[in-house]
């Protein structure tokens, strides 16, 4: 899947484990992009869609347990349905698109949490997604015990949330292990900081590729 980059927007993804702060520095990331000028459509993984969304609930559910390859072709499958309904389209029109998780959280918590082959996730991402990648990934990096205890104070726990610390230790360094591969596309952000030095962080990134 090749898409041309006359006219387009810039597609931004942010990563981290649960508790990094993502969610928290999206909605200040798309104020800085709209004050510059930029039409901006704010998206989540897994959802997106209506049927995204409904994958969503079936994939969070702390209840319900499934094995790791359903778990990442329903992760693809609704990436799927992101690519075509949603990101894409946006992208041709102009808008820059930031979602909240992309691909690489597939290979963090599908591969490194579940422990899924690599060569299963680099299938899948080329037969979903082609050659097409995000512009700019910011990866919110965290203690795995401070990520926890941020999460636990805001939310009861999803499926995913309920793992063990070492769960999000092997998560955590999977996400390392893709900056590593990917440095000129993933930029790891300390999330250990406080919000202040987060953001002058941020602040450098978003004025490189504006």
């Amino acid at each position: 899947m090749t898409v041309s980059t006359t006219a387009k927007g810039k597609f931004i993804t942010l990563e981290g484990i649960d508790g990094a702060g993502k969610t928290t520095h999206l909605g200040w990331l798309d104020r800085a992009l709209r004050d510059k000028g930029h039409k901006v459509m704010v998206t989540r993984e897994p959802g997106g869609t209506p049927l995204g969304e409904k994958l969503r609930e079936l994939l969070l559910d702390s209840g319900r347990a499934m094995h790791a390859e359903t778990e990442a072709l329903l992760m693809f499958a609704a990436r799927r349905e992101h690519l075509d309904k949603v990101i894409l389209p946006a992208l041709a029109r102009g808008e820059w698109v930031i979602s909240d998780r992309f691909t690489d959280a597939s290979f963090a918590y599908q591969g490194g949490g579940r422990g899924l082959a690599g060569h299963k996730l680099d299938d899948l991402e080329r037969w979903v997604q082609g050659d097409f990648q995000p512009d700019l990934t910011l990866y919110f990096d965290v203690a795995v015990k401070l990520g926890r205890q941020r999460i636990n104070a805001i939310k009861p726990a999803d499926r995913f949330e309920k793992e063990q610390d070492a769960f999000f230790e092997r998560v955590r360094e999977a996400y390392l292990e893709r900056a590593h591969k990917f440095p000129s596309r993933i930029r790891v952000i300390d999330s250990n900081q406080s919000l202040e030095e987060v953001k002058k962080s941020l602040d450098k990134v978003i004025l490189a590729i504006c």
